[in-house]
């Protein structure tokens, strides 16, 4: 089965958790929509754990873009790299955690993954007349910053459904559920993922403590909480 989550923010008590729920074995895959980091307690351990996992890809959230922008800074400035990631572990509350290796792997995130009946984004994509623009066009901000796709009235024409975090989805709705927006004539329950236009997987799990995933095979959503339901 193939998955999608988002902004995770270092819960990973809860990750593992959901994980568990879902039964998630080495023939199923993962895609991690960025923001994996800040917010919660455990940001390092979190990706090194993603990191290790040969079914999951990651893509890059605003998190992760504001901390690799915070270290390109410091590398201009100085030479003593020891330095650099001293500073950089006081970044994250388990900064200890944090080695070459981890840096060297955020900094070579994709802002997207496009599979044949969905594109996975942290943020978003920029249309025009309902179209998306070509993605090989699309500055880094735009995947990770954009927050025009979490309105209502946003409507994308095309195949391919878009599935993306980075608003909480309790800032439109009220309530930590994944949000599904399906094509004219389609229903909201179709277990069909090309008849949603797209797909708004940010649970908020740092306000609420719930942690929500999507199937796309068949589109069932499955949470956790930190009160344990």
């Amino acid at each position: 089965m193939n998955y999608c989550i988002s902004d995770i923010h270092g819960h990973y008590d809860l990750f593992c958790r959901l994980m568990e729920k879902i039964k998630f074995c080495a023939s199923d895959r993962l895609i991690v929509l960025g923001d994996m980091v800040d917010k919660g307690a455990d940001s390092i351990r979190l990706v090194k754990l993603l990191f290790s996992m040969p079914n999951v890809s990651c893509l890059a959230g605003n998190h992760e873009y504001d901390f690799l922008k915070f270290y390109h800074s410091l590398m201009k400035q100085t030479e003593d790299y020891d330095a650099v990631l001293h500073k950089c572990r006081n970044y994250f509350a388990d900064g200890n955690l944090l080695d070459w290796d981890v840096i060297d792997r955020l900094e070579f995130l994709p802002f997207y993954e496009e599979r044949d009946n969905f594109i996975a984004v942290h943020a978003g994509l920029p249309v025009e007349k309902g179209v998306k623009v070509p993605l090989n066009k699309v500055r880094a901000e735009q995947f990770v910053y954009d927050r025009a796709f979490k309105d209502k009235e946003f409507v994308l024409q095309g195949e391919k459904c878009v599935i993306y975090g980075h608003t909480p989805v309790r800032w439109l709705t009220g309530r930590d559920e994944i949000l599904k927006y399906p094509r004219d004539g389609k229903k909201s329950d179709s277990g069909n993922i090309e008849d949603f236009f797209k797909v708004h997987i940010d649970t908020g799990v740092y306000l609420g403590g719930t942690l929500g995933c999507i199937c796309t095979d068949d589109c069932r959503c499955f949470y956790v909480t930190d009160k344990g339901k």
